[in-house]
């Protein structure tokens, strides 16, 4: 072989060894995992059962930060600060039909859910813009709602940030808890 030919067949071979160890490592985990929460609960799993009345009323998709020994509110959550609800991208939820919150009516549709924690309630906003990483580019003239809800002292740790939709008499409340604090969203249908 004359020398260009050595030069491409090397440069090649280098190319396929970078890109075979560069799949071989796989993605890293990130630290706050991506979770979703569906009312009613487990909709996907009645959904392939057959077992599903109709399409979901809501789901909430966030990510899942550990508290890891943090002072989270009032420290790495500050208070009176707009809030992603999570980590990572905003956390948003969706609505499958309309519903009612605050008795404030919500259209079907998408939205970033944040929140502006204090140390007693928090305040809830509901936000069109959708498709966004933190708060950093929080726009409140895009809010479509605000509503506030007691903050409930937990007796137990939650490790990790959690959501989840559970059922009340007048449709759902979406529970939100991390560390020992423990707020509930009403949605009523």
């Amino acid at each position: 072989m004359n020398l260009r030919k050595k030069v491409i067949f090397l440069f090649g071979f280098l190319v396929i060894l970078n890109l075979a160890n560069a799949q071989s490592k796989g993605a890293s985990i990130d630290k706050s995992p991506m979770d979703i929460s569906y009312f009613p609960a487990d909709y996907p799993v009645l959904k392939i059962q057959d077992k599903a009345a109709g399409p979901p009323i809501a789901r909430v998709l966030y990510s899942r930060p550990q508290k890891n020994g943090r002072q989270l509110f009032g420290g790495l959550v500050e208070y009176g600060k707009v809030w992603r609800l999570g980590a990572n991208e905003a956390t948003e939820i969706e609505f499958f039909q309309d519903v009612k919150i605050d008795d404030k009516k919500v259209k079907k549709g998408r939205y970033t859910l944040y929140a502006l924690v204090d140390s007693d309630k928090w305040t809830i906003i509901l936000n069109k813009e959708t498709d966004t990483w933190g708060a950093f580019r929080y726009d409140m003239t895009k809010d479509v709602l605000r509503t506030t809800v007691p903050v409930e002292k937990q007796a137990s740790i939650t490790e990790a940030f959690s959501m989840e939709f559970e059922k009340t008499n007048k449709g759902a409340q979406l529970a939100i808890s991390w560390d020992d604090v423990l707020v509930k969203l009403p949605i009523n249908l």
